[in-house]
């Protein structure tokens, strides 16, 4: 796993190699409001079971027309109030719903684009869709004004270096995050327009294979606080030959130091399970010498087969100074997961494939269209 923070990153890389993969991530949150939202554009969705299905059918010589990563582009919006779900929307389709460049920062999935501009350092996000699963239209207009951003790289060293290409870009690690979302109610017409304030964080993630033949599964974490703010990352890999990788972020807002620890030592503990839920860490520990931090993995704000999402709380250590209270956000990964047939069944009934009919898609929107009509 390399690790940059270089802006010329950012561009898209137009991945050819069957099974690759390329994501641009936006995420923030309102403590205030309650509100926190998640946006994700693909060019090769890596966890779609449409992508993967094909992707092993030419790897096993059953078919010779290989999986092209754009005819896997997609695009994802999560909203959640006070940690409740509000949309759940991940659609995926064809190249011809994509647009992008490797000479400028910008994607397109439909009417739902981002672009960059480079004088004022910040991200516009238009967001133009229809939910019809769930009987919604969703519009919104967000600016993500980075606020910090930071020098850092560090390439793999496992194996000399000659491992699967994965990189994650650190692009915001902090943004001030301003706009308007507009959900109207397909069958009465209501409207609801929320406004946003709140403070945001984007990366970029790429590789050349796909991720669950060489990551066995990760965490990453965001957190800021009045005094530090901080993000995580932990990989560890399918070859046990492979060191994991470590890093933390850490970022102190009373002198305005940022120090990256590359070489942190990580402990799991708690460890869980569930049908729709894969084994993972309730409680993760990171040591740097002087510095220390507990992750506790507190309410499950999203769960799939393969992936948890969890509204967290963190306790920082700093030469011997303690810092409770500190909230965040956190995610768990198992992308070897996506090789389970039958888990597979039901990924599918989140994601919505252009131009595809699925039953259990329908019937999943449909189950939560009346969870939500019950919880109002």
């Amino acid at each position: 796993m390399n690790i940059t923070t270089e802006l010329d990153q950012e561009v898209w890389h137009d991945m050819q190699e069957p099974g690759a993969y390329e994501w641009w991530y936006f995420d923030a949150e309102d403590p205030v409001s309650g509100f926190s939202f998640v946006l994700i554009w693909f060019a090769g969705f890596p966890f779609s079971p449409y992508y993967t299905s094909h992707y092993e059918k030419w790897k096993n010589h059953l078919t010779a027309d290989s999986p092209h990563p754009s005819n896997y582009s997609g695009f994802s919006f999560q909203l959640y109030e006070h940690g409740r779900e509000i949309v759940n929307f991940i659609k995926e389709g064809e190249s011809g719903l994509f647009e992008s460049s490797r000479s400028y920062i910008g994607v397109r999935f439909e009417k739902n684009r981002f672009t960059h501009d480079a004088l004022k350092d910040e991200y516009t996000l238009d967001i133009d869709f229809a939910f019809p699963a769930r009987h919604k239209e969703i519009k919104a207009t967000l600016v993500f004004k980075a606020r910090r951003r930071i020098i850092f790289d560090k390439k793999d060293g496992n194996n000399a270096g000659q491992v699967p290409l994965h990189q994650w870009m650190l692009s915001v690690p902090k943004a001030d995050v301003e706009g308007t979302i507009e959900i109207t109610e397909q069958r009465s017409g209501r409207v609801r327009t929320i406004p946003v304030r709140a403070i945001g964080y984007h990366d970029h993630n790429l590789g050349a294979v796909p991720v669950q033949e060489s990551i066995s599964r990760w965490y990453w974490g965001r957190a800021f606080s009045e005094a530090y703010d901080l993000i995580y990352y932990v990989v560890f890999f399918r070859d046990n030959g492979y060191q994991p990788l470590g890093l933390l972020v850490l970022q102190d807002n009373m002198s305005g130091k940022v120090t990256v620890y590359d070489s942190v030592r990580f402990r799991e503990r708690n460890f869980r399970r569930g049908f729709f839920s894969p084994l993972h860490s309730r409680n993760l520990d990171l040591q740097y010498e002087n510095v220390g931090m507990k992750i506790h993995h507190d309410k499950v704000l999203d769960a799939g087969p393969f992936y948890l999402r969890f509204a967290s709380a963190i306790s920082l250590q700093v030469d011997g100074h303690n810092i409770e209270g500190i909230r965040g956000i956190s995610e768990f990964l198992n992308p070897v997961r996506l090789q389970s047939k039958f888990m597979r069944f039901f990924t599918r009934g989140r994601i919505w494939r252009n131009g595809v009919q699925s039953g259990i898609y329908d019937n999943y929107n449909n189950f939560k269209c009346s969870l939500d009509w019950i919880n109002r």
